[in-house]
């Protein structure tokens, strides 16, 4: 009953409350496919999106792509900002080719009203692994991330 009240939770943050322990019941999935239009580009991990889970129903939900973690555009390091922004502007520029994806695999991330996800195009390709291909990013598959090491140019 936890599980689908989580789901729930997930669902429709407005609607149903959960504690907070909802946000990593890793166990919870959403197969999807959910269609959605890119809103906004967050991060270069994160999007802002209008899911569409059901007919005349539209909701707002940031989605973190699964398995890539890019460098924190809020870094205090400006080399790592710098990679961060630059992250950011190559999800915009996948993201600005087409603004229809499909969530795929979808739960609760470890900060709630966030949800994770496998994202895929309108074309068929997926982020996440367009930007680890580029370099933008790295993988990751949750667990503490490695510490950033600020380098200088300087």
């Amino acid at each position: 009953m936890r599980s689908v009240i989580c789901a729930l939770a997930l669902g429709f943050p407005l609607l149903f409350q959960a504690d907070a322990t909802c946000a990593y019941d890793r166990g919870v999935v959403i197969d999807g496919p959910v269609r959605a239009q890119i809103i906004r580009v967050i991060d270069g991990d994160t999007l802002l999106v209008a899911a569409k889970p059901w007919p005349q129903q539209t909701m707002e939900v940031y989605v973190r792509l699964r398995g890539i973690d890019a460098p924190e555009i809020k870094s205090h390091c400006a080399s790592i900002s710098a990679a961060g922004k630059q992250a950011q502007a190559a999800l915009a520029g996948l993201a600005g080719e087409q603004s229809e994806v499909q969530l795929l695999h979808i739960s609760g991330d470890k900060y709630f009203g966030r949800v994770l996800a496998d994202v895929t195009l309108a074309d068929g390709r997926n982020p996440a692994h367009e930007l680890l291909l580029s370099g933008y990013v790295v993988p990751y598959q949750g667990g503490r991330k490695a510490r950033e090491i600020c380098i200088s140019l300087w």
